[in-house]
């Protein structure tokens, strides 16, 4: 009667960790929810960058909003800085973090071995209609909106077909419109919804 009890209970917690395992994959598949009272934000609208990004010669920018706490942002970190090292030379980039940790700048620079500025801004994230991480905001040299979406299809960005973030780059760095795809603009990934909260009542 004990074996059976004991082999009863480990099949619950196979099951229940196979479970937990499965909806923490699948739930990364679906789109982010849109957040209530979410505010779209137009291709060309004028974005107001924090003093902390130095911008060199008028260049276009990649801000790259990233959570340390979700899997997502973890998972594509090789693919941003494979874009930082193929387009430093044309492109400023700077990291956007959005947690409820307190960490440092010189502390996420370090761990993520990250050369690029990095700095908390939850307005930012809202001004650039961004409620999902990972995701990339492309602007252009007068700081106009050129792009804000997906990096990939792929989680770990392996997709060469779906490479969002570096099409775009491309565009605007060649003067063209940037095109646009429906995978490439609905947000997935973790939600900011709780850590801009969370933001906004610290300020």
């Amino acid at each position: 009667m004990r074996k059976l009890l004991v082999g009863i209970w480990l099949l619950l917690l196979v099951i229940a960790i196979g479970g937990l395992f499965w909806y923490n994959e699948y739930r990364y598949t679906l789109p982010t929810p849109v957040p209530v009272n979410y505010k779209a934000v137009n291709s060309g609208t004028l974005i107001k960058l924090p003093n902390g990004i130095k911008r060199a010669n008028a260049r276009p920018v990649l801000l790259h909003f990233f959570n340390p706490d979700c899997p997502c942002s973890r998972f594509n970190l090789k693919h941003v800085k494979s874009l930082i090292a193929q387009y430093g030379n044309e492109v400023d980039f700077a990291v956007v973090l959005v947690t409820k940790k307190k960490i440092t700048q010189q502390e996420v620079q370090q761990k993520y071995d990250l050369n690029v500025p990095v700095f908390k801004d939850a307005a930012l994230a809202a001004a650039c209609g961004v409620y999902s991480t990972p995701q990339a905001v492309i602007l252009n040299a007068k700081n106009q909106l050129m792009y804000r979406g997906n990096y990939n299809s792929s989680r770990y960005c392996t997709d060469k077909k779906t490479e969002y973030a570096r099409m775009a780059l491309t565009d605007v760095l060649q003067h063209m419109p940037v095109a646009t795809l429906p995978m490439a603009t609905k947000a997935y990934g973790c939600s900011l919804a709780e850590n801009l909260k969370a933001e906004r009542n610290v300020q």
